[in-house]
C-alpha cells in the first residue's frame, strides 16, 4: 500500500459534504455524514494462482466439492471417453458411400485445418505477449472508479473496500458507486461504506431500476477523471489491480480501452464454479491476450474494465441510446462500448495482471441465462463491428482485427450449422455420433486443461474435461436460440430475489443520513 492509504486508515470523525449536481435530468443532494476508522483489508498474493479466497472477506458457502474424487473420476471418464473413440469401428466408409456424407467429410476437415491454423496463430501472438509494466505515482493519472450495483446486499460494501484499499495515491482515487433503484439492502450497505469511508465513496442512488447502462452513465457524469474504470458490485479487487488497470494507457497513448483478467470468487460453492473458473482463464489469458497482440480485444469485461474518459464523453450519447430492431440496447453495455472506442481508431489492449475475482451462478438456470444474454449481445455487436472493421478505421495494421471478427463470423454461421447437423445426426444414427460427439468433447478439453497447467501449474485443469462435455451436453443450445430471438433485451439474471431481502431493506425514497439522493432537478 501506497503511503496515502497508509495515512488514510489514521481517520478522525469529521463532516464531509458534496456539492449537488445533476445527473440526467436528477439533482444529487448531499447529506453529512460521520467519518469513522477505516477497517483493514488483508492483501491478497496472487489468488489466481492457488484458487484460494481464504483471504478475500467474503462469506464462501460452507459447501465443498471433495476434489480429489472429483478430480479422479473426470480424468477416468476422460480416459475411457478417448479409448472408445479411438478404438470405437470406423464408420467412414459408410458415410463416405454417400454424395452428402462425403460433403459432411469434408466440410468438417475443412473446419479442423482452419482451427489448428488459428491456433498456431493464437500461439505465436500469446508468445509476445507481456503486460504493461507499472509506473511510479507521479506518472499515474486521476482515476475515477464506476461500480454500479443492483439488489447486490452486503456484497457491495466488500466489493467498495477492496477497492479503496488499492495501491493507488488517494488524491487520485475517485469511487461512485450507484444504487439502480434495489430493492433489496444494498442502499444500507452503500451508507456503511461512507460511513467508513466519507472521502473516498460519492453514492447515488437512482428513484427507480434503469439498467446498468443508466446507472454507469450517471457514474460517468460524476467524475471528472483521466480514466474511467467500471467494477461490478459483486467483485472483489486486487490491491494492485487498478494500478495494473491503468498502465497500458500510460505506456501507450494509442491505447482507449483496457480489458482486466477475470477469475472466479466463489470457486468453492458448486460444480459451475469449479469449471468456469478453468473456461475463464482460457478465455482471458489466453484468448484475449492475444487478441491484445492485435490491439483488439473484442469486449471489454463488465466486471473490470477501463477507458480514457475523453472518449467515453464522446461516445456517451450514441452509447445512453443505443437500440437494436428499434428496441432500447439494455444488454451488452461493455461489448458496445469496446466498439465505439475501436470505430473511433483506438487500440483494446488486455492487462493480465490487473485480476478481479467475480461471482459466478452456481445454478444451471442462472448459467444459462447469464450465457443467453451474452449470446444475444455477441450477435448485436458483431454485426456491428462488421460496419467498420472492413474500412480504414484506425492507423497501423488492422489484419489480425479483421480475422478475429472473420473467425467470430465463423462461429455465429458454420459453427451453429454444424451444431444442427450434428444434433440431427445423433437423433438418426445415436451409435454411430454419441460416443463421437463426447470423443470431441474431450478432445475440446484439452486445449484448455493444457494451458491452465502451463499458466497455473494446477490440477483444476481437469475440470475443463468436465465443462467441455457439460458445455456440448448442456449448454450448446444457448448459441442456436440467440440467434434467433437476438432482439430481446431483458437483462434476465437481475431478478430480485425475496430471500436476499434483509429486513431493513429500504424503499426508494430520500433517508435519513442518506449521503446522496437523485431526486428530479428543478
Amino acid at each position: 500500500m501506497g503511503e496515502d492509504n497508509k495515512d488514510f486508515r489514521i481517520s478522525f470523525f469529521r463532516k464531509t459534504t458534496i456539492n449537488p449536481t445533476v445527473v440526467d435530468g436528477f439533482q444529487a443532494v448531499s447529506l453529512p455524514v460521520k467519518a469513522q476508522a477505516l477497517p483493514k483489508f488483508p492483501k491478497t498474493g496472487g489468488v489466481a494462482a492457488s484458487s484460494s479466497s481464504s483471504s478475500i472477506p467474503v462469506k464462501i458457502s460452507k459447501f465443498r466439492i471433495k476434489d480429489p474424487a472429483a478430480k479422479i473420476l473426470i480424468l477416468i471418464c476422460a480416459t475411457l471417453i478417448l479409448s472408445v473413440g479411438f478404438t470405437q469401428k470406423s464408420y467412414e466408409p459408410i458415410i463416405l458411400s454417400s454424395i452428402w456424407g462425403r460433403i459432411l467429410l469434408i466440410t468438417f476437415q475443412a473446419g479442423l485445418i482452419i482451427f489448428l491454423l488459428t491456433l498456431i496463430w493464437r500461439l505465436a501472438l500469446l508468445r509476445k505477449y507481456r503486460p504493461a509494466p507499472l509506473f511510479s505515482d507521479e506518472k499515474l493519472p486521476t482515476c475515477g472508479v464506476i461500480v454500479p450495483a443492483y439488489n447486490e446486499g452486503r456484497q457491495v460494501l466488500e466489493t467498495l473496500r477492496s477497492i479503496a484499499h488499492s495501491d493507488y495515491p488517494m488524491e487520485k482515487l475517485k469511487i461512485v458507486v450507484i444504487d439502480d433503484g434495489s430493492k433489496d439492502d444494498t442502499w444500507r450497505w452503500i451508507q456503511q461504506s461512507v460511513r467508513e469511508m466519507p472521502s473516498r465513496i460519492m453514492p447515488i442512488r437512482l428513484p427507480g431500476n434503469q439498467g446498468k447502462r443508466s446507472a454507469l452513465h450517471a457514474g460517468f457524469g460524476q467524475c471528472k477523471s483521466d480514466i474511467f474504470v467500471t467494477i461490478d458490485s459483486d467483485s472483489i479487487v486486487e490491491p494492485r489491480t487498478i494500478r495494473c488497470m491503468v498502465a497500458p494507457f500510460i505506456q501507450n497513448p494509442n491505447v482507449g480501452a483496457v480489458a482486466g483478467n477475470v477469475r472466479i470468487l466463489n470457486r468453492n460453492e458448486g460444480l459451475i464454479p469449479k469449471m468456469l473458473d478453468v473456461s475463464f482463464a482460457f478465455s482471458f489469458d489466453f484468448l484475449r491476450a492475444s487478441q491484445s497482440m492485435v490491439n483488439t480485444v473484442m469486449c471489454t469485461p463488465g466486471a473490470l474494465s477501463a477507458y480514457r474518459s475523453d472518449l467515453v464523453r464522446e461516445v456517451l450519447p450514441q452509447w445512453v441510446n443505443q437500440k437494436f430492431l428499434g428496441r432500447p440496447a439494455n444488454i451488452g453495455e461493455d461489448r458496445a462500448m469496446t466498439n465505439m472506442i475501436l470505430k473511433l481508431g483506438y487500440h483494446v489492449h488486455f492487462q493480465s495482471t490487473a485480476v478481479v475475482y467475480t461471482n459466478a451462478p452456481t445454478g444451471y438456470q442462472t448459467l444459462c441465462k447469464m450465457f443467453l444474454r451474452w449470446a444475444r449481445s455477441n450477435i448485436r455487436e458483431t454485426l456491428v463491428m462488421t460496419r467498420f472493421v472492413f474500412t480504414r478505421f484506425r492507423e497501423g495494421p488492422m489484419l489480425g482485427a479483421r480475422i478475429n471478427l472473420l473467425l467470430s463470423l465463423m462461429t455465429l454461421t458454420f459453427g451453429q450449422f454444424m451444431k444442427l447437423v450434428l444434433m440431427g445426426l445423433i437423433v438418426c444414427i445415436p451409435e454411430m455420433f454419441g460416443m463421437r460427439m463426447l470423443f470431441g468433447a474431450v478432445l475440446a478439453g484439452i486445449l484448455p486443461a493444457a494451458f491452465f497447467i502451463y499458466r497455473y501449474r494446477n490440477s483444476d485443469a481437469l475440470w475443463a474435461f468436465a465443462y467441455s462435455i457439460f458445455w456440448i451436453t448442456g449448454l450448446s443450445w444457448i448459441a442456436l436460440y440467440a440467434a434467433i430471438t437476438p432482439q430481446k433485451t431483458g437483462w434476465l439474471t437481475r431478478d430480485f430475489s425475496p430471500s436476499r431481502t434483509h429486513p431493513l431493506a429500504f424503499a426508494p425514497r430520500v433517508l435519513e443520513n442518506s449521503p446522496i439522493i437523485l431526486k428530479k432537478a428543478p
